[in-house]
């Protein structure tokens, strides 16, 4: 049943393939690289941040040195090395201690108001979680059941959470000096 054009159009077919197969043909040139050229692009239309946040929500913004922008390096780096006065500049034997209940932790602890509640947590030997450590972003948020966390807590520095989330109590471990007695939840964000 097999037919001799039907052979012959099968040998033909290998034939052509197996020539194909083994041809040089014509040689393939990338084009140009413009990945680096489209980032920067990409970059210059999301707006900078003046905080150094880990995980920065814009693209090349935070701590960068481009985001400091030409000249503007000294005043920042002058202002920098200026000694703020804060609750931790009181002196130890001065300082007055509260009762701090970490929930989460189980376990409740006097902490001396010179002393942020991350630090009190840490010499606990508990794992608080944190990054930055100067309230510029939101890796050690708490939240201060007992009401906003102003009446309970200084916050120095602290530049992430808006005057509703401390009403509602939520708190920054990493700059949060106690003022009262309180129960905190570490590893609550708004």
């Amino acid at each position: 049943m097999v037919t001799l054009l039907g052979v012959v159009l099968g040998v033909f077919l290998t034939v052509v393939a197996v020539a194909v197969h083994y041809s040089h043909g014509t040689t393939w040139r990338a084009g140009e690289d413009i990945s680096g050229e489209l980032l920067e692009r990409r970059a210059a239309t999301v707006p900078e941040t003046d905080f150094p946040e880990p995980m920065n929500r814009s693209i090349g913004g935070g701590g960068a040195v481009g985001a400091i922008g030409p000249g503007g390096a000294e005043g920042e780096l002058e202002e920098a090395t200026e000694e703020e006065e804060g609750p931790a500049s009181i002196p130890d034997d001065e300082a007055e201690s509260f009762d701090i209940e970490y929930v989460k932790e189980g376990e409740t602890i006097a902490v001396a108001e010179n002393e942020t509640l991350l630090s009190a947590g840490e010499d606990e030997g508990w794992d608080m979680p944190y990054a930055c450590r100067e309230g510029q972003c939101l890796s050690c948020g708490a939240h201060i059941s007992d009401g906003p966390s102003e009446d309970y807590v200084i916050h120095h520095t602290q530049e992430m959470l808006n005057e509703d989330e401390l009403d509602e109590g939520y708190t920054l471990t990493c700059v949060a000096y106690p003022i009262a007695d309180f129960s905190l939840e570490t590893r609550e964000t708004p």
